[in-house]
């Protein structure tokens, strides 16, 4: 997507090989208006698919997830990877290591928003390792539910997670796919 990727050479900021800085306008300040017309692309390609609901993980994932669950009509479900005082019991849980923060957390799911009728398209900010979304497709696997797909803001094609989830069967939508980056430099598969 053109407009996506214009934006992240103008806004962005490659620190290094591996780390791309989006913060003003994906994740610490958001553009809606970007956001939307992101939604608008993940509802036309995954239309016609039988999706029940959109999900994402907290929290970058968040306003892109939520203008596409506007956009095609459904509900937005929120995995969460603090643990709740209300929602603590009743869920589906995975462990899931984090790249950008180093650490792992615990990712859930209440079985309340969730059943084996539900076709789920999950949307997210970055693909880089696959360990987000794989926990995702875990937990929804665990209700029974089918993942029709993953959307993808922003993928980094030279780390592994296009092909760990290929490799699960998922099918991979993303809008603007970078094939390098180093410090101050960003290049785009186009």
């Amino acid at each position: 997507m053109k407009l996506l990727e214009d934006r992240i050479l103008k806004d962005g900021h490659a620190l290094n090989e591996s780390i791309l800085k989006v913060d003003t306008f994906i994740n610490h300040q958001v553009d809606p208006f970007l956001m939307q017309e992101c939604a608008k692309d993940f509802a036309e390609h995954f239309k016609g698919r039988g999706i029940t609901k959109i999900a994402t993980i907290e929290s970058s994932g968040i306003a892109p997830a939520l203008l596409t669950s506007i956009e095609m009509g459904l509900p937005l479900v929120i995995l969460k990877k603090q643990p709740s005082k209300v929602l603590n019991d009743n869920l589906y849980n995975t462990m899931v290591s984090s790249f950008t923060k180093g650490t792992n957390y615990e990712l859930t799911l209440s079985k309340k928003v969730v059943d084996e009728n539900d076709h789920v398209l999950i949307i997210d900010d970055f693909l880089a390792n696959g360990e987000a979304s794989s926990g995702a497709i875990r937990l929804f696997r665990m209700a029974h539910a089918t993942v029709e797909g993953v959307g993808i803001l922003i993928e980094k094609e030279f780390q592994p997670g296009r092909k760990k989830l290929g490799e699960e069967g998922i099918e991979v939508y993303s809008l603007a796919r970078i094939s390098s980056m180093s410090e101050g430099n960003i290049v785009f598969n186009s």
